[in-house]
């Protein structure tokens, strides 16, 4: 850009010094405006001849050649020069624009570690991460890029997970906690156990993702591309019909008048704007949307988004924290502090999810020396003696079998009874948590005219209903496996319209499916399974589904400014375009519908980096 920048300015310079100072001899002014035409030309020319050599013929590169050569011919050397300044200075608002949508994108995906320091032989080897085997140890000081993923098996800090996740308080890392490549290490040394190569590692995964995401075109890139091929040629023709043919049957005809009027013609037939803007348009939308912490894989998938009319969840780890926690704790003749404590006690040596959830809330170190005894029931729960206490812990059929008198709890959830010396104190609530994001995202949707929003769920009918029932979805299906999912998915697919769009947001490996499935696949990327966001045309690298509506707003941004690109383009062109046949037009209204369109077009398209969190 620089260079390019130097060049234009240089050339700018040689051609007001021909236009603005009179040499009282045509000879120096001209060679002036050829030396201008060289420094900015040159390069357009040249790649007009490869690609001729190449049998690529009709593009913008032999557009801009004939008609600057024309132009030379019949001594309209200001015009010549002219024409190739501004589509220049048109190349270079396009640069400007592409690399400041590639920052967007670099500046949250500068994530790739360049080393690795691995454990062998007892010293420590810098090495690429590519050379890392699972399985290695790796330690990762502060300020370093975790490289790999893995799990911790000695030291504890905190990482910063922004760059992946979005999110602004640090993540505590400890002996066990898995640790994801892209992170940075903020303070203690810490020993990871790699259990993913770097091709497989998260990193790697999204890097991949962005590196890829403007490779698929979208319809209306499609359609310009198909329409420059055709347009192209025709142009061509018309031009040399424009050239040849009035001299030949109109009496008084001059040729040079009308190879003038054909040269117009063919500035002005340039789809410079076109094929640079909307192209433009959709990278910016791309850029836009990564800003957001959302990454689009193709400009297909982004196009598609704003006709989005149905959106079906997930439940866990989607609409849900995917995480168990003790949600209520009534205690009866004891504290709840003291019900938690026997509990907690009583589970120390599960690792069951509903366990660590009891032991999480409790909070407190636990004295292992009061815990005599604990037996696990299959299906029941556990028998547990706590100091001189006989404990129960488990469900109704626990208390049953027991004999012991409980009141039963009709909360949704996982439910503890407990009781001490056969009496029963009280009970515990444990439950999947539903993200605060959630409401607001389902509220957004409904606001922007979503027609359905429904949850598919593997968990239980009644639990479904309640999460459902919150979050004031249209419609739950429940008790799904894998097929079941997909199947309710084939069947909501024929409820939208013909240019609808039905969009599936989960994060898990049993979701893989539906996400392949759906007309826009939306994987959650903090947190989600490979699976899940290898199969997905989205992911949320916050793991917040209300990024879905920021996305909807992004996409119909995208395609307002895209439509207003080529209607303005082609109202602009076509109206110059019958000036410059019937002669009402010099070269200089042919140069700004070419590269005056363009730029507009291009600062028009900028607007789409510009986005705001709803």
């Amino acid at each position: 850009m620089k260079k390019k920048g130097i060049k234009i300015i240089i050339a700018l310079v040689l051609f007001f010094i021909a236009l603005i100072i009179n040499f009282n001899n045509e000879w120096i002014n001209n060679t002036i405006y050829i030396i201008s035409y060289i420094i900015v030309g040159l390069e357009i020319v040249r790649k007009a001849i490869r690609n001729i050599t190449r049998g690529k013929v009709f593009d913008e590169n032999f557009l801009m050649t004939v008609a600057t050569i024309g132009a030379f011919a019949v001594g309209e050397f200001p015009e010549a020069v002219a024409v190739m300044l501004f589509y220049q200075v048109g190349e270079l608002f396009q640069s400007y624009a592409v690399d400041k949508s590639r920052k967007s994108i670099s500046s949250l995906m500068d994530i790739r570690p360049d080393f690795a320091n691995v454990e062998r032989n007892g010293k420590l080897e810098k090495v690429d991460p590519d050379d890392v085997k699972i399985g290695e140890i790796i330690v990762i000081k502060p300020g370093e890029k975790v490289p790999l993923d893995g799990y911790v098996i000695e030291g504890k800090s905190s990482l910063d997970t922004k760059a992946l996740t979005g999110e602004s308080l640090p993540r505590e890392a400890t002996e066990g906690e898995e640790v994801l490549s892209g992170c940075i290490n903020l303070n203690g040394v810490i020993k990871v156990e790699v259990t993913k190569e770097y091709g497989e590692s998260t990193v790697s995964k999204i890097l991949d993702l962005v590196e890829n995401a403007s490779s698929k075109k979208s319809k209306s890139e499609n359609f310009i591309t198909k329409f420059a091929q055709y347009y192209t040629p025709i142009v061509v023709i018309i031009a040399v019909i424009i050239a040849i043919l009035p001299p030949l049957i109109i009496k008084d005809a001059t040729f040079s008048d009308w190879l003038y009027r054909a040269l117009s013609f063919l500035v002005v037939s340039c789809p410079c704007a076109l094929v640079i803007s909307i192209p433009l348009s959709f990278f910016g939308g791309i850029g836009g949307a990564s800003k957001m912490g959302v990454l689009i894989k193709g400009s297909n998938y982004l196009e598609a988004i704003a006709n989005t009319e149905i959106v079906v969840f997930d439940k866990t780890g989607t609409l849900t924290e995917g995480v168990f926690e003790v949600q209520k704790v009534k205690a009866i003749d004891i504290s709840e502090e003291e019900l938690l404590k026997v509990t907690a006690y009583s589970e120390n040596y599960s690792n069951h999810p509903i366990a660590l959830s009891v032991k999480k809330a409790f909070g407190k170190e636990i004295d292992e020396k009061q815990i005599v005894k604990t037996q696990e029931l299959s299906g029941l729960g556990i028998v547990a003696r706590i100091g001189e206490q006989d404990v129960l812990v488990g469900n109704e059929k626990l208390m049953n079998e027991r004999q012991i008198k409980f009141t039963k709890c009709n909360d949704i959830g996982t439910i503890l009874y407990v009781a001490i010396e056969r009496k029963y104190v009280g009970y515990i609530v444990i439950a999947d948590k539903i993200k605060e994001d959630s409401v607001k995202a389902i509220a957004n949707l409904k606001k922007n005219n979503i027609k359905q929003t429904v949850m598919l769920t593997g968990d239980r009918k009644n639990v479904g209903e309640s999460v459902a029932k919150k979050l004031g979805l249209d419609k739950v299906y429940a008790e799904l496996l894998p097929d079941g999912k997909v199947e309710k998915v084939e069947n909501l697919l024929k409820e939208k319209s013909e240019k609808g769009k039905l969009a599936f947001v989960g994060d898990g490996i049993n979701d893989a499916p539906v996400l392949a499935l759906a007309d826009i696949g939306i994987a959650m990327g903090g947190l989600g399974s490979d699976a899940a966001i290898e199969a997905a045309d989205v992911v949320l690298m916050t793991d917040e589904p209300s990024k879905i509506v920021n996305a909807i707003h992004l996409s119909k941004k995208t395609m307002r400014i895209v439509r207003e690109n080529i209607i303005f383009a082609i109202f602009i062109k076509v109206l110059v375009l019958i000036l410059s046949a019937f002669g009402l037009s010099t070269m200089w209204e042919a140069v700004f519908a070419d590269v005056g369109v363009s730029v507009i077009a291009i600062i028009n398209a900028l607007r789409v980096l510009r986005v705001k969190n709803k």
